[in-house]
């Protein structure tokens, strides 16, 4: 996990803030057995900002992994957790995530369904 939690560092210092000033990182292990990293990219037209989490899981997803086993988030206030978007989109790509919170002190860690109960998933499309 130390690998995870660097280069979720590492990416933190590469995120592009001008705006909020809030940097934030993430990295993910995918099913390939691989890592990927983000950063939050911010743009002066706020919707076409993306968040950390989701550069990390679409460079993964890019990159021919299919499912993301862990992730980790590390932002400039004590304890950054996803948004809400990044947590749905988190669903998408995983059946039993473990996401962990980096903190100044601490690591915390939560399964996704803790962070996103009642995901809105393909199989509830399935009801249709």
């Amino acid at each position: 996990m130390m690998k995870l939690f660097e280069l979720a560092r590492d990416y933190q210092a590469r995120a592009y803030a001008p705006y909020s000033h809030f940097r934030v990182g993430a990295a993910v292990l995918a099913d390939d057995g691989n890592y990927y990293g983000g950063c939050n990219i911010e743009n002066a037209a706020y919707p076409a900002t993306i968040c950390a989490e989701r550069v990390a899981i679409t460079k993964a997803i890019s990159e021919g992994a299919t499912k993301i086993h862990q992730i980790a988030v590390v932002g400039d206030s004590d304890y950054t957790y996803p948004c809400g978007v990044c947590r749905q989109f988190m669903a998408e790509f995983s059946d039993d995530l473990t996401v962990f919170i980096l903190g100044p002190t601490e690591v915390l860690s939560y399964r996704l369904d803790e962070l996103l109960p009642f995901a809105f998933t393909s199989e509830d499309m399935d009801e249709l």
